[in-house]
C-alpha cells in the first residue's frame, strides 16, 4: 500500500533520528522494510510518491496507438483506435484504449502546443475594443461596448442599441473624449464595419474606417482572425461587464426600465474597476491614466460624422425631414444640426453632446404624409388634434377680481362661455359683490356648482347661496333638462281600455 506524502516524512524523519530501520519503524509504526525502501528512494534521488507501472495488455500496440494520434494530429476517437487494434489482434478492453488514447494524445499536444511571447504595451499606444451582447430592455436587445488601454488598462462600457457603423464611430469618439486623448493603435477583430474581406489573408479595410483613424490620427489594426491573444485584454472586460451588467441570477440584478438606467450601470461600472488595483499591473488605472495621457495626442475639436448619416437642421417645432417624413426630436436641439441614418426599419438622430456624439432619438420609418411625433418630446403640450380646454387670462380688474374668487369661478367663467350665456359681465360683478358680502369660499362653491348644473341664470347664484346656507352642504346635482321634469306622468291613461274594470 502506497504511503502518503506525510507518512513518508514521518518514516524518513523517524530514520534520520535513529539510524537505524528497525527503530525508525518502531516509531513510524510501520515495517523496517517499508522504511528501507523509503530510504533507499531517497538516496537514489528517486521520487517516493512514484508508483511502478505495470504491465498491459496493449502495450505491445502502443507504437501504433502513438502512429495513428500523430497522422490524425491528435483528433482521432478511441474507438476508431480500438477497432484497429482488434482488427490487429488486440484483445483489451476498450476502457484500456481509451486510457491509452488519452496518454497519447496528451504527449501529442505537449509537443505541438503553440506558445506565445507575452504582450508588454507601452503607453500611448494601443486602444482595444469589442462589443458584447448587453441586457434586453423592453424585449429589445443592446450591446455593450468594451475597451480599454493597454498599458494603463484603463476600462470604458458604453451601452448601444447596435453594432452599426454609425454607433461604433459614436462609440470611439465618447470613449476617446472619457480617456482624454487618442493613441497610436485601434485594435479589433475583424468585423464588417472595420474589415470589409480578406485577400489572401490581407486584411482590406472598410474606407470609413480609415477615414475615421485619419480624422482622429490613429491606425485602425486588426487581429490576427481565430487568435484571440491578440486582444485578450478586450476579451476580459467584456466578460467582466456582462458579468456585472447583464441581470443573472449570479449578480441578482433587476431589469433596466430603460436605457437611461443601462448608461448609468455602465458608468458606475467603469468607474469601480478603474479605481481598484489591478492584478497584472498592481496599480489603480485610473491613477495610471494620468500618467498615460502625456503620451496620447489631442484630440479634434470636431467628431468625426461622415459614418453618422446625413445632416438636417431640427426646426423650430422640434422636427427634422428625412425622406420628406417629419420625425421630431427632444427639447433643448432647436435650430442644430443633427445626423441621421437609417438602420434596419428605424431612424436613428444623432446630435452633439457635451461629451462627444450621442443619440437622442430613433423612430420606425415611415412615408411622406405620415409623421412620427412622439409625445415624450412635448411633455409640455397634450397630444392629439382635439379640442383644448380654454385658460382663463384676466386682462381688466373687473376679470381680475373675478377669477380671484377661486377655481369655482374660473370654471363658471369655461361653462358660461360654451353655453352661451347672456350678460356674463354684469353677473361676474354682481358675483364680486356677493363675495363681499357673505365671503369668497361660499361664493366660489356656488358659482362652482352653477357651472356643474348648468345654472347660468340672473338669479342662480343666489337661489343656490341661500340652499348651500340652509342645508350646509351641496347634495346630488341635478343639470336642469328636459329628462327630468315637474309634469305628472301620463302612464296610468296608457292602459285604458286594454284590461278589465272590476268593481
Amino acid at each position: 500500500m502506497t504511503k502518503s506524502g506525510r507518512e513518508i516524512m514521518e518514516i524518513l524523519e523517524a530514520f534520520d533520528l535513529t539510524g537505524c530501520a528497525h527503530s525508525a519503524a518502531q516509531l513510524a509504526g510501520t515495517d523496517r522494510k517499508t522504511v528501507a525502501r523509503y530510504v533507499a528512494l531517497r538516496d537514489a534521488g528517486a521520487d517516493p510518491l512514484a508508483t511502478e507501472r505495470r504491465s498491459r495488455s496493449i502495450d505491445s500496440f502502443l507504437a501504433k496507438v502513438e502512429e495513428l494520434v500523430d497522422r490524425s494530429s491528435g483528433k482521432i476517437r478511441a474507438d476508431v483506435v480500438h477497432r484497429r487494434l482488434s482488427a490487429m489482434g488486440y484483445g483489451g478492453a476498450e476502457r484500456t484504449t481509451r486510457r491509452a488514447v488519452a496518454e497519447a494524445k496528451a504527449a501529442w499536444q505537449a509537443g505541438h502546443r503553440r506558445s506565445y511571447r507575452p504582450w508588454i504595451p507601452e503607453p500611448g499606444m494601443w486602444l482595444q475594443w469589442d462589443w458584447g451582447e448587453g441586457p434586453r430592455i423592453g424585449g429589445r436587445r443592446t450591446q455593450l461596448f468594451c475597451c480599454w488601454l493597454a498599458w494603463s488598462r484603463f476600462r470604458v462600457v458604453l451601452p448601444s442599441w447596435d453594432q452599426g457603423l454609425g454607433s461604433l464611430t459614436a462609440c470611439l469618439d465618447r470613449a476617446l473624449r472619457i480617456i482624454g486623448g487618442a493613441p497610436a493603435y485601434l485594435l479589433t477583430d475583424n468585423a464588417k464595419t472595420v474589415t470589409i474581406e480578406h485577400v489572401a489573408g490581407i486584411p482590406i479595410r472598410h474606407p470609413d474606417m480609415v477615414a475615421l483613424g485619419r480624422h482622429y490620427g490613429c491606425t485602425v489594426q486588426t487581429c490576427r482572425p481565430f487568435d484571440p491573444e491578440s486582444k485578450g485584454g478586450t476579451e476580459a472586460t467584456v466578460k467582466i461587464a456582462k458579468a456585472d451588467l447583464v441581470p443573472a441570477e449570479a449578480n441578482l440584478r433587476k431589469e433596466y426600465a430603460s436605457f437611461g438606467e443601462l448608461e448609468a450601470g455602465c458608468e458606475q461600472f467603469s468607474e469601480r474597476v478603474n479605481g481598484r488595483i489591478h492584478r497584472e499591473s498592481a496599480a489603480v488605472p485610473g491613477q495610471r491614466l494620468a500618467a498615460e495621457r502625456a503620451h496620447l495626442h489631442p484630440l479634434p475639436a470636431e467628431p468625426y460624422a461622415l459614418a453618422l448619416g446625413e445632416e438636417r437642421l431640427v426646426s423650430d417645432d422640434q422636427t427634422i425631414r428625412f425622406g420628406s417624413v417629419r420625425y421630431s426630436t427632444p427639447a433643448g436641439h432647436v435650430g442644430q444640426r443633427v445626423w441621421c441614418r437609417v438602420h434596419g426599419s428605424e431612424l436613428v438622430i444623432v446630435a452633439r453632446a457635451g461629451t462627444g456624439l450621442a443619440e437622442i432619438a430613433r423612430h420606425l420609418l415611415s412615408t411622406p404624409g405620415n409623421p412620427r411625433i412622439a409625445d415624450e418630446h412635448y411633455p409640455h403640450h397634450r397630444g392629439g388634434n382635439g379640442p383644448r380646454q380654454p385658460r382663463p387670462r384676466p386682462r381688466t380688474a373687473g376679470e381680475v377680481a373675478f377669477l380671484g374668487l377661486g377655481e369655482g369661478a374660473a370654471r363658471w367663467l369655461i361653462e358660461a362661455g360654451a353655453a352661451g350665456a347672456q350678460r356674463v359681465r354684469s353677473k361676474m360683478a354682481r358675483a364680486v359683490e356677493l363675495a363681499a358680502v357673505v365671503g369668497a369660499a361660499q361664493i366660489d362653491q356656488a358659482l362652482g356648482l352653477a357651472a356643474i348644473t348648468g345654472r347660468f341664470a340672473d338669479d342662480d347664484l343666489p337661489a343656490i347661496v341661500d340652499h348651500l346656507a340652509a342645508v350646509g352642504q351641496a347634495g346630488e346635482a341635478v343639470t336642469a333638462d328636459e329628462a327630468h321634469s315637474a309634469q305628472p306622468g301620463t302612464s296610468s291613461w296608457a292602459a285604458l281600455g286594454r284590461g278589465q274594470v272590476t268593481s
